[in-house]
């Protein structure tokens, strides 16, 4: 896991991805924030720019290619796959089929939106603190 990394978040709500790059900025992590608007666009950023990403924050629900069938892309990619890089579903959904699939797909996190700016603001804090504790394997290529 490469802790200074970018932040890669996949959400194809405008109003969501400026909330959270207020929230980011407000908490002032060093980590580039990028923002992608489906799962086609992160994935083709991931494969062809050998990025190494902190964490990857996905919505379920997107355009293209959503967000459980980019997660099983990632996780069937060797390479993406040995990096280590934590991928949580950060959704409006709190369905049960949801949750279900998320963790069959061996997603490390699956929290649903805050419905306040504080709220969110403590949400990512927490999220962000704990995986910048986390140890894992060093990535080697």
């Amino acid at each position: 896991m490469n802790k200074n990394g970018p932040i890669i978040v996949i959400e194809d709500d405008m109003d969501d991805q400026e909330l959270m790059a207020e929230v980011f900025e407000e908490l002032g992590y060093k980590n580039e924030i990028l923002f992608f608007g489906d799962g086609e666009l992160a994935l083709d950023h991931l494969v062809n720019n050998h990025v190494e990403p902190f964490i990857v924050f996905s919505d379920i629900n997107m355009p293209k290619l959503n967000g459980m069938e980019l997660r099983e892309k990632i996780h069937n990619n060797e390479d993406l796959n040995l990096k280590c890089t934590p991928y949580l579903f950060f959704s409006t959904s709190n369905e049960q089929q949801h949750i279900i699939d998320a963790y069959s797909k061996s997603v490390q996190g699956f929290f649903v939106k805050p419905r306040t700016y504080d709220d969110l603001r403590k949400t990512l804090k927490t999220i962000v603190e704990y995986w910048k504790t986390c140890v894992s394997p060093n990535y080697v290529k």
